[in-house]
């Protein structure tokens, strides 16, 4: 059975992208810690990160790190963590999250934005790429 995020690649379940390539699609995490939480994640269906061949895995990290450097352009923050936890779904995928505060990174505290505000920010990253 095809993960969430294998859905989103194949255009079944809607999210907010804000880049993508051949290999690579960067999205809005819907639940964010923060805002401008993003996902990356490989097009291939991998659980775990450390499945991904080494030429996927570097590519997935030098991608995330495209997206983190439009993200600190775009959103104020300190400064844009990165985790790989992969307990939620069995698809690899880094977070990118704008940092203020280190709770921010714990995954306990959630930010609220409407659509209008995850459509603006999805323009505002991807004019900073």
């Amino acid at each position: 059975m095809s993960s969430i995020f294998t859905k989103i690649i194949n255009g079944d379940i809607p999210a907010y992208k804000i880049a993508e390539d051949d290999n690579f699609l960067a999205f809005l995490d819907i639940n964010p810690n923060a805002k401008g939480h993003t996902l990356c994640i490989p097009k291939q269906e991998t659980d775990k990160i450390f499945d991904l061949e080494d030429e996927l895995y570097l590519g997935l990290m030098k991608f995330s790190k495209k997206i983190a450097i439009a993200l600190e352009k775009t959103v104020t923050c300190k400064r844009v963590g990165i985790a790989v936890v992969g307990l939620e779904v069995p698809h690899a995928h880094v977070h990118l999250i704008p940092l203020n505060e280190m709770d921010e990174m714990r995954f306990l505290n959630k930010v609220s934005l409407s659509k209008d505000e995850f459509e603006n920010l999805v323009k505002d990253i991807q004019s900073n790429l």
